[in-house]
């Protein structure tokens, strides 16, 4: 049986929705609270080829988690194992306490939206919505209740009786979600849910999704390889790569304070510059950017190997050297090579007099007629020490 169903043992064991909004929403923080999902040293092979690694991971009731990595990292074949379409080789999956290993996937309280939707075509909008409700024999009286509320909840009213090959793709999008939200499961899995919608329509969704989410007070693992979308949406990102956890933060620590070389280059754009700590453990020497002034120390030994990352963002450029300059820390030449116009941004490729190649990102706040900086400048580079991440790894 289903969450929503009477007399189910996760029900029992407590499904009532979170009280709390998610302003404030941390309880990864709080050593007393107890996750909803628990992963623990899962593992699973096919051939040859692991694609998860002895992986543990805890998710929380009413959290937005995503899953983010490259192709072929595992995060696919980790939310199927959730769902009970792949079995691990080791490891256990607990929801709320209950090991899910004997329980089939139509019986777990999770339910998976796919990439592809797998709308039936013959099924109209109602029926595809009412499907999982009819196999659990549930009264045709409380299944048309359930589907009209599924309808109004994706704003679906008056679409029912369509075919799928009727809709747009974002409506086609809403059945699907409406009908893996119909049996009311404890977590809803969503691999690559908005990667057949255009631009817009995907960054419009990813807001109508939070808020749907923040309305049922549910547990949403979602599957991307879109950062900007992990970003936008998730409360904490498990960034992934070749089947184990690189990093598991809230999108502001990930991109602010990546804790390797490896995620701080995957999750957007950023310049590293490889040196040694100086003796004064706030700088970092032989970079080929220079001398680097840090924000704060560096817990490593002098001399210690270590990179600076330094998000483009964060580089200014100037066409004369920075005022109050005291030093040429932090600081260079620079030949303007190319300019990319993103509208809000342009993006700034630039190679130094060592032959080092520097991208920096300026907001367009004046009109492009006004741009003071063009190819083949000459220009200055510098950044703040408080811009300026130290990573061991």
């Amino acid at each position: 049986m289903h969450a929503g169903d009477s007399g189910s043992e996760f029900v029992k064991r407590g499904a009532e929705r979170p009280t709390f909004g998610k302003r404030g929403f941390a309880p990864w923080t709080d050593r007393t609270a107890q996750p909803l999902l628990r992963i623990q040293a899962l593992r699973k092979r096919f051939g040859g080829f692991t694609a998860v690694d002895q992986l543990s991971l805890d998710v929380y009731q009413g959290e937005f988690f995503a899953l983010l990595g490259p192709s072929g990292c595992g995060k696919t074949t980790l939310l199927r194992m959730i769902a009970g379409f792949e079995r691990p080789d080791s490891g256990r999956i607990l929801l709320d306490g209950v090991d899910l290993a004997p329980v089939p996937p139509h019986r777990r309280p999770v339910n998976m939206m796919f990439q592809n939707y797998a709308l039936f075509p013959h099924l109209n909008v109602e029926a595809n919505i009412a499907f999982g409700l009819k196999q659990e024999g549930m009264p045709k009286a409380r299944i048309a209740e359930r589907v009209a509320d599924m309808l109004a909840l994706v704003k679906l009213e008056g679409l029912g009786r369509r075919k799928p090959h009727e809709l747009s793709g974002g409506q086609r999008q809403r059945v699907a979600l409406a009908r893996s939200l119909a049996k009311r499961p404890r977590v809803l899995l969503l691999d690559e849910p908005m990667a057949a919608l255009d631009k817009k329509l995907r960054g419009e969704t990813q807001f109508e999704l939070m808020e749907l989410q923040r309305q049922l007070g549910l547990t949403f693992i979602i599957v991307t390889h879109d950062q900007s979308e992990a970003m936008t949406v998730a409360d904490r990102i498990a960034v992934m790569d070749r089947g184990r956890l690189m990093q598991v933060a809230p999108p502001k620590d990930i991109y602010e304070r990546p804790n390797s070389c490896w995620v701080a280059d995957f999750i957007g754009e950023v310049n590293l510059f490889e040196g040694r700590v100086g003796a004064d453990a706030d700088s970092v020497e032989g970079t080929a950017f220079g001398r680097l002034r840090v924000g704060r120390k560096i817990d490593v030994e002098p001399q210690g190997r270590v990179w600076v990352a330094v998000r483009p963002e964060k580089m200014r450029i100037t066409p004369a050297a920075p005022e109050r300059q005291a030093s040429v820390e932090n600081c260079a030449t620079a030949t303007v090579v190319d300019i990319g116009y993103l509208g809000d941004l342009s993006i700034y490729r630039l190679r130094t007099e060592a032959g080092v190649e520097i991208r920096a990102a300026i907001a367009n706040t004046g009109r492009s007629a006004d741009q003071a900086i063009g190819w083949d400048d000459r220009v200055w580079l510098s950044f703040a020490p408080e811009a300026a991440i130290v990573l061991t790894r």
